[in-house]
């Protein structure tokens, strides 16, 4: 089963913020608002704060799915990172959450393996990376892969286009790593870069696996 990722849509409590008055008339009785008044401020307040955060800096997912284990199993609880690729490039062996190609509703979690401009070379389940910029082929070494490395599949040959200087595309080779039960790259083809929403940042449960930066 392939592995998608879920965005939780719940908003954090706020405390809206203490004020003190400067009283130059005589004091006269206050007139207090209605509680139900009073619950919706509290939620515009906590709104206000935590949407943009939400929108532009991070978001929390649920993982649903095999195809990122064992790095990643179902259930846990992650924290993505939406800002830092408004200010860089995803880099290889980044772990990245994005829309679903062929379904843009769905959110997946894969692993970057190439990165725009190089040729990806798939055989007996070792990856190889060409370019321009590379003096001799890459093999990868993929400490992160605890499982089987081949998944059956033909070998395959896959060159990311970049586009030309008039109209450049970024796109980017995903895979998973349990590599037998990954819908990737591999079968839907390259993932543009618009469909990036970020990397894995935190994994905040299971409370005995916490920790930052896990993209390896």
């Amino acid at each position: 089963m392939d592995e998608q990722i879920s965005n939780l849509n719940t908003n954090p409590e706020s405390s809206p913020e203490s004020t003190i008055t400067h009283i130059t008339q005589p004091v006269q009785e206050e007139k207090k608002e209605h509680p139900f008044l009073e619950v919706i401020k509290f939620f515009a307040l906590a709104a206000m704060i935590v949407l943009p955060i939400r929108a532009y800096v991070a978001q929390p997912f649920v993982v649903n799915g095999a195809s990122m284990d064992p790095t990643y199993a179902t259930g846990q609880y992650l924290i993505v990172d939406e800002l830092s690729y408004k200010f860089e490039s995803p880099k290889r062996g980044d772990v990245i959450v994005f829309k679903y190609p062929l379904d843009p509703s769905k959110y997946f979690i894969k692993r970057v393996i190439g990165l725009p401009g190089e040729t990806v070379s798939l055989k007996s389940g070792t990856v190889t990376i060409t370019s321009n910029s590379l003096a001799t082929p890459l093999v990868l070494n993929e400490p992160y892969i605890k499982l089987s490395k081949t998944d059956g599949s033909d070998d395959k040959i896959i060159t990311l286009d970049t586009g030309t200087k008039e109209a450049p595309t970024k796109n980017y080779f995903v895979m998973g790593d349990n590599r037998v039960a990954s819908s990737d790259s591999r079968m839907w083809g390259v993932l543009p870069e618009k469909l990036i929403v970020g990397r894995a940042f935190v994994r905040l449960f299971p409370f005995d696996k916490m920790s930052l930066l896990i993209n390896d």
